[in-house]
Parts: structure tokens; sequence; C-alpha cells
């Protein structure tokens, strides 16, 4: 019996939904259930062949466990190794050398030294900053946020340099981006599974949290459409997501990505609406099962994407 598992945390109405659907697809010998840990030993495989990751990007123990089953041929989506690699100001960087429209951005060191760091440890870096060259690519206002991490933590929308100074001192050892607004005619939410299916949906951000999938727009062209999935796929097939969601901001028909690294998306009934929700959970159910019947003991199951291909010396996919 070839078992997937899916390991989660608060989140319920996923989860479940996921392993009822992979049962009741009856594939001969694959079962889905909620992965259970009793125990772990360094280099011991799990009992799964596929593990669907929605929660270690705030559970470091639990990353380290699905490096090791990942290292004992569990296929892990997403990728850990990747995933633990990964940052958004890497992914804007790829965006710009794929062909994918980004915003105008800049990374920007903490505003307070990393621990047990000094003035000297930063020998390397001017003082002050060229600000005035900043500011005058990025222009006003900006958006101020961490270059990892998520959940619209920790971001800002500055007007000028003195609401950016303000919101500067209040960011500690965050590596910060500043980005340049996004004025936007239309705005895409975009599920991709598997590197192959993609579910383009209209969105809209500045609604409150679960009316966001509720647009009242009409419908786009077929080719804004085309060119957002083709762009869709050309992020994940190099950054080598089999689970994400991009986000796109229109401005004067063109689509600008505004937010990809999304590798544990909102997938709950409730905000993004059952239409929505009935998709993502059969995607993930058939890319599980997909990956399940490719699953050979000690195989690496793991999804590297075109960049890291490219990087190593293999050519791409």
């Amino acid at each position: 019996m070839k078992k997937i598992g899916i390991l989660h945390g608060k989140e319920r109405t996923f989860p479940q939904a996921f392993v009822d659907r992979v049962n009741s697809m009856n594939e001969p010998g694959i079962a889905a259930e909620r992965v259970r840990i009793d125990k772990v030993v360094q280099g011991e495989p799990t009992e799964y062949a596929v593990i669907i990751d929605r929660i270690s990007q705030d559970v470091p123990f639990y990353r380290a466990y699905l490096k090791n089953a990942a290292l004992n041929g569990t296929a892990v989506i997403n990728n850990p190794f990747w995933w633990s690699a990964d940052e958004k100001f890497f992914n804007n960087c790829l965006a710009t050398k794929v062909g994918v429209a980004v915003p105008k951005t800049v990374l920007l060191p903490s505003k307070e030294h990393p621990t047990d760091c000094s003035a000297e440890s930063f020998s390397n870096l001017a003082y002050p900053l060229d600000w005035e060259g900043i500011f005058s690519y990025i222009g006003w206002p900006a958006f101020f946020k961490p270059h990892a991490g998520g959940g619209w933590k920790n971001v800002y929308k500055v007007h000028n340099q003195d609401e950016f100074f303000k919101a500067y001192s209040e960011t500690g050892q965050l590596v910060m981006l500043l980005q340049e607004e996004v004025k936007f005619d239309d705005y895409y939410r975009c599920y991709c599974i598997g590197q192959q299916d993609v579910l383009v949906m209209p969105y809209e951000p500045r609604n409150a949290h679960h009316l966001r999938y509720v647009v009242d727009r009409p419908p786009a062209a077929p080719a804004l459409l085309e060119r957002i999935e083709r762009d869709v796929l050309t992020l994940n097939r190099n950054l080598g997501y089999d689970f994400n969601t991009v986000e796109f901001a229109v401005r004067d028909g063109v689509p600008i990505a505004i937010d990809f690294c999304n590798p544990a998306p909102d997938a709950d009934r409730a905000s993004v609406g059952e239409k929505n929700f009935a998709w993502v959970v059969d995607a993930a159910a058939r890319l599980a099962i997909r990956k399940a019947k490719e699953h050979a003991p000690g195989a690496s199951g793991l999804s590297w994407g075109k960049f890291v291909k490219t990087a190593a010396g293999k050519p791409p996919a």
C-alpha cells in the first residue's frame, strides 16, 4: 500500500477534503491520511510515498522531518530543500530573466545588525546607502515588506521618505524590500498544481479577506488570460513548485507578477469559495496520486525547477 499524507497545522477544510478526495478515487494500492509522527530517526524512511506539506514554513521540526523523508525517497510537495533556500527577492530576480513582468524592487539591509554582528561586519556596505537613487527608481507611494515570509506580516505602504524611515525603524533585523506600487486595472490570483494545472481566479485584494474572490468586473480578454497562464507556468516550472499561487496586477493590459512565493497558499473553503476550493482539492489529489504511482522506494521524488537544473549543468526539462 502506498500512503499519501498531508502535514498541516490549524487548517481543517482543505486537509480533510484532500484526504477524502484521494480515497474516493479508489486507486488500487493508494490511500491518503493525515500524517502521523511518533518518532524521527536519522536516515530512516517514513511510511509515506507522498507528503503534501502545508505547515513546515512555521515549524522547523517539521521542516527537518520532511528533509529526512525526502532523503529516503518520499515525494514531498513542495521540495523542502528548495523552499528553505527560496525567498521573494530571488523570485523577482528570476522573473526578470524569464520574461515575466514584476514591479521595480530593491533589497535593503536590516535596520538593526543581526545578532552577534557589529558595524565591522558590514565593511563592504556603503554608508549611507544611495537613498536618493533608490527613492527615485522606486517612486512614491511604495510597499515596504520583508524579503522572505508572507501573510502580510510587517508590510507597510509608505508615501514619502519620512514614512519610509519611520517604518524602517520598526523592522528590527528583518531584511526588507522596497517595491513600487502597481496601480492596477484588474487583478488575478492563480493556483498552479503540478506545474501543469492552472486556475486563474479574478481577485480583489482591497476587499475584506472573505470577499476577495467576490469580483464584479467584466471578463478579461482571452489574450490576457492566455498570457497570465503562460506566465504562471513559466514561473513555477523555473522555480520547481508543484503547489503555489501567483498574483498578478494588470496595468495597461500587462500582467505584473506581484506575489509568487506561496508554497502553502490559502486553500480554505470559506475564503476561496466553493468552486475554487473544489478545483484545488481535485487538482492536488490528482497530483499526489501521480506522484505515488511514480514512487520507487529510495528514489528521489522531489521536483527541481529549470533554474536549479541549469545551474547544476543539466539541461532544462
